[in-house]
This record gives C-alpha cells, structure tokens and sequence, in this order.
C-alpha cells in the first residue's frame, strides 16, 4: 500500500473519533471540521517524510485542537501558535492525548457527533446528507451525484441542516446512561436509513450504491465503541444479510429478482455466516429489540437453500413478535406476504385492505394488493393497484418490475382455454 493510499485509510479510520472530540472542545462544528480538514492536510504534507504517528487520532486531535485555537485567535486578531515544525513535533503531546483518550468518554464524542447528523429538527434527507459529510467525509460533489441534484442544491442542504442544528444548541454534557440509550436508538435509525438509502439502488455504479458499505462501516464503529448492546448486533446483522443479497437481486438487465427467485450461491456466504454469529451473541443477551427480530426474519430466509425450504410459520412468529413491540403499518404489510403463503391471498387482502388510508401513498402497498388481487383473479382490480404501484416507483427497476406483472397478467388472459 502506497504511503497516500495508507494514510486516506489512517485519516477516515480517524475521522469520527477525532472530529468527535474536536467538536467537544470548540463546541462548533464549523470550526471542529475546519480544524480536522487543517490536520489530514498537515497529515499529507508530513507524514510521508517523517513516517506515521504512533497513535494517528490522538495527533490530528492534537494538531487539529492548535490549528482550531490559531484560527480563533486570528479572527480575534490576537496572538498566534507556534511555528509548524513546533506544532508537528508532538512526540509528548501524543503520549498524554492517548492517556487522556484511554480514560476519557470519547464514546460519547462520537455518539454526539452522530447525533447531531440525526437531530429530530432535520428531515431524514438532510440527516443522511449532514452525516455523509461530517461523519464520513464525503464530499459534497459525492452526496449530490448520489442524491441526482446540483452541488449547489447539496451544498445549500448541508448549509442549512448546519444552521438548523446550530440554532437548537444541542448540548455537549456527557449524556446520562438514559439519554445514551435514546440516542443510539436514533443514531442507528440513521444509520439504517443511510444503507437503504444505498441497498435501493439498482446499478452498482451509482454513488448512492456505496453508502450500504459506508452504514455498514458505521455500524461497525458503534459497535466496536459500544460491545455489549444487542441491538446494535442486532442492526449489523440484519444489513450483513441483506447486503449478502447484492449479488443476486438484479439480473444483468438491472431487472429487480424476488427473494424467492434468486440464485441463492451468489449470496455472500462470509456476510450471511459473521451475521449469524452476531444475531446469536444478540440473542444471548436476552434483550429483543426491533433490529434484532428483523435481523432473525432475514436470517431464516438465509439458511433456506431454496425458497421451498422457507420456514414461514418461524418468519409469521417472529413478525406478530415485531408487530407487538413496535406496532408498524409496513410491518403489517411485511407480514401479510407471510399469511399469503400459509393462509393464502385472501386472509392477506383482508390483512392489508384496512392499511390503504395510511399506505396509500407507499409503493410496495400497491405493489403487494396488486400481486394478490391477480392470484384471486381480479384482474381489473389488479391492474388499478399496478398502475398506482408505476406511479409511486422510486426507480426504474421498481417501475419496470411491475409492468412485468402486468404483462404477465394480460398474456394470462388472452392465453385459450383447455378443452
């Protein structure tokens, strides 16, 4: 690995813990990301010459933190640091940033950088957008390519989402074991929305396809600072597995493949075994959670070799289990797929039917009715409900599926009768 290859590793490995304590000290995120962008360029310059830190994050705070101070100072117009070769010989400084590491709650750093991406004042696009750039440090260029609008619309996004969070003061206190607990029940929601926001995507070449990987990166970030919390297991597993689907949910076409249609060897094998032994320790804990009956659906699916050997009285257990602990329309629809293949289409009908007011805008509510109505034979019906379906398609792919099912249905009917 080349020595820039090796340290734009080093810089994002470092990013969310640096920028963290960063925004602990300046308490603004402006000058907190001004000031880790001044250390990973300080980075660039020195570290190929004098050869890496012992501890990278404990020297880009440590830099970070004294090129944030200069900048404060100048604008001040007050006294300024030290030289750059003071400021970079920080053999000391270093050794007492890793001790005050060790025994600080940089934990807490992190989850209150996360936290601030998912403020319940910020839409879910401006949460994922805000996190994207800060957390992860994708360029703005990157987020607009994937989100199909002008760099200028993204950067005014991101501006905005910044003020937002500005306005509503959000506190730097080391957060209670009670406020630690709602906050990663938000974060992962973010997290969550971040991957789907990647896993929907059809072409693999598409920016938006790579934030899957970058949720998933996340996932593994909470997880590392916050070992025993089940439902972040939960949460991992549960994108491991559907991640493991990648390779088989479109065909060459960029057409979407069902579940159940799927050539099953292509699943990731590696993703589908590191998930299962996650979803166990989960589970061990005792302490079911939302991510965690999620991640036990997806995993039955998994160890079915073929779609004939789906364990749907497992799946319908553990959904009426979901429905329990967090009542859902979409987990209702989720289920009713399940009662169509134990009870058949009807019982599943009369599941969904009463769903319309509150999923009347949602595509896969019409796309499901649709799928039922053509197994009973309701075939005006069904192409109503298809057509609804096309209309609410978030893609391409998903349009095109459907059409699909009405092809199918209008060649069903026009095919002769057998006498």
């Amino acid at each position: 690995m080349t020595d820039i290859a090796w340290i734009d590793l080093a810089l994002a490995s470092a990013r969310p813990k640096a920028l963290g304590a960063l925004l602990r000290y300046f308490r603004n995120l402006d000058i907190a990301e001004e000031a880790f962008q001044e250390a990973c360029l300080r980075a660039i310059r020195t570290w190929p010459e004098k050869g890496p830190p012992r501890d990278p994050t404990a020297w880009l705070i440590f830099v970070g933190r004294n090129s944030g101070i200069d900048a404060v100072r100048k604008r001040a117009k007050t006294q300024a640091l030290p030289d750059e070769d003071v400021i970079s010989d920080t053999e000391d400084a270093e050794s007492d940033i890793v001790k005050r590491l060790d025994d600080s709650h940089y934990r807490d750093d992190i989850l209150r950088l996360l936290f601030i991406c998912c403020h319940p004042d910020l839409p879910a696009t401006q949460q994922i957008a805000l996190a994207l750039r800060i957390v992860s440090g994708l360029s703005v260029p990157q987020i607009a390519r994937a989100f199909l609008v002008s760099e200028s619309a993204m950067e005014q996004r991101i501006t905005r989402a910044k003020a937002r969070v500005a306005k509503a003061g959000v506190p730097f206190e080391t957060p209670s074991p009670e406020e630690r607990a709602e906050r990663l029940s938000i974060v992962s929601t973010m997290i969550y929305l971040i991957f789907n926001e990647g896993y929907s995507q059809a072409d693999p070449r598409h920016e938006a396809a790579a934030f899957s990987d970058e949720a998933i990166r996340l996932a593994r970030l909470m997880l590392h600072i916050f070992p025993s919390e089940p439902e972040l297991m939960g949460l991992l597993a549960l994108m491991l597995l559907q991640i493991s689907r990648r390779p088989a949910r479109f065909s060459a076409e960029d057409e979407i493949v069902l579940l159940e249609d799927q050539d099953r060897s292509l699943w990731n094998q590696p993703f589908i075994n590191e998930a299962l032994t996650l979803l166990d320790k989960a589970l061990r804990h005792r302490r079911p959670g939302p991510y965690q009956l999620q991640a036990a659906i997806a995993a039955v699916h998994s160890r079915a070799k073929r779609a004939g050997d789906t364990d749907w009285v497992e799946i319908d257990l553990l959904y009426r289990a979901l429905e329990r602990l967090q009542p859902s329309p979409v987990i209702t629809l989720n289920r009713a797929v399940v009662v169509s293949k134990l009870q058949g289409a009807q019982d599943a009908l009369d599941l969904i039917d009463p769903l319309g007011e509150k999923l009347g805008g949602y595509f896969y509510y019409h796309g499901l009715r649709g799928g039922l109505l053509k197994q009973l034979g309701l075939t005006s019906q069904a192409r109503e409900a298809f057509d609804r379906a096309i209309a609410l398609a978030h893609s391409a792919a998903e349009a095109a599926h459907i059409r699909r099912q009405i092809d199918k249905m209008q060649e069903e009917a026009t095919q002769p009768i057998a006498k």
